[in-house]
């Protein structure tokens, strides 16, 4: 069992984010890569209910079962349960979980890219910083201690005010609304401009 916690930040100049991250000599963790993932829910939805998530992530380098848990309710940050393990076939498990009863209640997909930043007192701890073009717009994801997290925005120059503690599929509700779009998935196909009125959706994990 771990505890994640994470905040976000909108990046609207890709240039410059990597040239304030290159600043901090970041460890490259993955190149850049497509993830397709799936959020799992029961017919009553009361996973998401209990505003936690299950997920089945897809790559082209393997895949991965996660669970969350309720987020802790306040804070700067967003904390929370997690529990993560690899799978031999992201497809074949997502499969098998469908058969159990649950069906996917969000798609999202993104490029990723990860990094590591050595953070605090002799560079002895670590942030990992995702960096994700999604079909709404690109956002890094900081992971580590409070602390840490703090420091490596600091250094970069991003001010407390712009930390998000939303899930994508809040993200995605919101552009959805401001666009008068529907609400499907947050795929890269299915994210165009459309006249139809917004259908409100509950995802709040």
């Amino acid at each position: 069992m771990g505890i994640e916690t994470e905040i976000k930040i909108r990046i609207e100049d890709l240039r410059d984010f990597l040239r304030r991250l290159k600043t901090l000599e970041p460890l490259v963790l993955s190149e850049r890569h497509f993830e397709d993932n799936f959020i799992l829910d029961d017919p009553d939805r009361s996973i998401s209910a209990r505003r936690s998530l299950v997920r089945v992530r897809v790559t082209d380098r393997g895949a991965w079962l996660t669970f969350k848990g309720p987020p802790h309710p306040t804070g700067l940050f967003k904390t929370r349960e997690e529990l993560e393990s690899a799978l031999g076939e992201g497809r074949a498990a997502l499969a098998i979980l469908r058969k159990t009863g649950l069906e996917v209640s969000f798609r999202y997909q993104k490029y990723r890219r990860e990094f590591r930043i050595a953070t605090g007192p002799r560079r002895r701890g670590e942030v990992h910083v995702a960096l994700d073009e999604t079909p709404i717009g690109i956002y890094a994801e900081f992971e580590g201690s409070a602390a840490g997290i703090k420091e490596a925005a600091r250094k970069m120059s991003f001010n407390r005010s712009r930390f998000l503690r939303d899930s994508y599929a809040s993200l995605y509700i919101e552009y959805c609304a401001a666009r008068r779009l529907p609400v499907r998935h947050m795929t890269f196909r299915s994210v165009r401009p459309s006249k139809a009125g917004s259908k409100k959706r509950k995802v709040r994990p």
